[in-house]
């Protein structure tokens, strides 16, 4: 169940930090209709171009300083850091205030190499100085979250049901790393792991290999996206949209499983249907239960 992240005050704002993708717009909709008046804060280079009736601001990626002012000035008590990041900004280019002059090596050290959780974690804890809570996408459009079981005709066989166990393994393994949150498997073995390419490129890896023989044509497969075992689910919570449908059945696949209760599904209805006229399958799985034998799924 979401929690009611509605201010007692409504003269306080929810501030939307927009990155790539549809995501940010998706949740800034959402809020307006349950009666929020939220501010858009868009990263240069990185956020989509909203429509013009929202209150907007944009910001470069590394400049804490004009962020933490923003926040202030439109008396924002609780951010929401949702769509993607392409690039991660270099050390020269982060500013900051002077009171937080002090923790600018810790954040240094987390620009230059730690993996992308612990550099949210940073980020979030940099925003929560100004006294506003940083909360998830999740806690204002709940129904974006996967949920258990299939979202579509086509359904996981047995050979996918071991595939999906066999990826979350290393799904799991991977996000223990704090390198990614997806992984591919055909015919019972990883073939792929999500690096800093993205989901997309991923895919794109699995498709050329289909081409060039490397994986058998003859063989389907499965792209399992989960959580992080460690990460903090106010930002960066696996997705998939109707492009990750397109490109799955590029790569050969016969569909997706998600992590239930912690990944996001923008546009679901294009998603499934998409899915449903390509003939693949989406479907969301207890991580501590992948092939669903607890509920005979995999029989």
């Amino acid at each position: 169940m979401a929690l009611d992240v509605r201010p007692p005050d409504r003269k306080k704002r929810l501030a939307i930090v927009a990155g790539r993708g549809r995501l940010p717009l998706d949740i800034a909709q959402a809020a307006r209709a349950a009666g929020e008046d939220p501010i858009i804060i868009a990263l240069n280079g990185e956020a989509s171009d909203f429509p013009v009736d929202f209150d907007q601001e944009a910001i470069n990626l590394a400049d804490g300083k004009r962020l933490l002012s923003i926040i202030k000035d439109n008396k924002v008590d609780r951010v929401i850091l949702s769509g993607g990041i392409n690039r991660r900004p270099d050390i020269s280019e982060l500013r900051l205030p002077l009171r937080l002059l002090k923790i600018a090596p810790k954040i240094g050290r987390a620009l230059t190499g730690a993996g992308d959780d612990r550099l949210l974690r940073v980020v979030i804890s940099m925003i929560e100085t100004s006294g506003c809570r940083v909360i998830g996408a999740q806690d204002v459009v709940p129904d974006l979250l996967a949920q258990t079981g299939p979202l579509t005709t086509s359904r996981p066989d047995k050979k996918d049901w071991n595939n999906i166990a066999t990826a979350c393994a290393g799904a799991n393994a991977l996000g223990a790393l704090d390198v990614g949150q997806g992984a591919v498997a055909v015919g019972g073995r990883i073939v792929a792991l999500e690096g800093a390419e993205g989901t997309d490129g991923m895919l794109e890896r699995v498709a050329q290999l289909r081409d060039g023989g490397r994986i058998s044509v003859k063989k389907k497969g499965v792209l399992v996206k989960l959580c992080k075992p460690q990460q903090d689910e106010r930002a960066d919570l696996p997705s998939i949209g109707p492009d990750t449908i397109r490109n799955v059945h590029r790569a050969g696949l016969s569909g997706i499983a998600l992590d239930a209760g912690r990944a996001l599904i923008l546009d679901r209805e294009l998603v499934v249907g998409e899915a449903n006229r390509l003939g693949l399958f989406v479907v969301g799985v207890d991580r501590d239960d992948p092939a669903g034998t607890s509920t005979g799924a995999a029989s």
